[in-house]
């Protein structure tokens, strides 16, 4: 019997996830990256947006997919809002920046109100201890065949020291595309409202 438990413990220790993304109250790591933000490219740096207040890092799979287009364009709908809550929103996926740009600037999704960073081989994606798979043979809502990994829809919400205030997602939470922006507003408005 205690071989049989011991094999079992073992087997699931093998088969559980690689990959357990940072929780609430854990320390977000630093990161720069090739962004775009009205179809203009620039190097978005995490620690230079804290200096300005709280950022919500929301990771999406992938530009023109049904969940991120309606995810982008509640954040770009409530961007408004954020300012005024004093967050800065950037959005993270493994597309390519030349996809970014055109996601960027168009007026249906990201609506050159809030920059997108690419993380093309995965680093920041795995900083922050998430999973993302290849999606072969996968087209997005232009006709176009997608040829990156898909990073699991998760949205950070980080205070200036880099602590991590709110997790979001849509695996464990079963958190929608459009409850992302909703649910990250309502944490940075609490916390401009603790400022008070």
């Amino acid at each position: 019997m205690k071989h049989f438990l011991a094999n079992v413990a073992m087997l699931s220790i093998l088969v559980s996830p690689a990959f357990a993304a940072l929780k609430q109250g854990e320390t977000a790591p630093d990161f720069s990256a090739k962004a775009s933000l009205a179809g203009k490219e620039f190097v978005f740096s995490l620690k230079a947006a804290l200096k300005r207040g709280p950022v919500v890092v929301y990771f999406y799979p992938s530009a023109y997919t049904g969940g991120c287009n309606i995810e982008a364009h509640t954040f770009a709908e409530d961007k408004d809002k954020f300012d005024a809550a004093g967050a800065t929103i950037i959005g993270v996926s493994q597309d390519s920046i030349a996809r970014l740009d055109d996601f960027s600037s168009d007026p249906s999704y990201c609506a050159s109100k809030f920059p997108v960073a690419s993380d093309a081989d995965g680093a920041i994606t795995k900083s922050y201890d998430l999973s993302s798979r290849a999606m072969a043979g996968i087209k997005d809502t232009r006709g176009n065949e997608i040829a990156h990994a898909f990073t699991e829809r998760t949205t950070f919400v980080i205070a200036p020291d880099f602590k991590i205030v709110a997790r979001l997602s849509s695996a464990d939470d079963k958190v929608s595309p459009a409850d992302h922006a909703e649910k990250s507003l309502a944490v940075v408005q609490q916390l401009a409202a603790a400022k008070r």
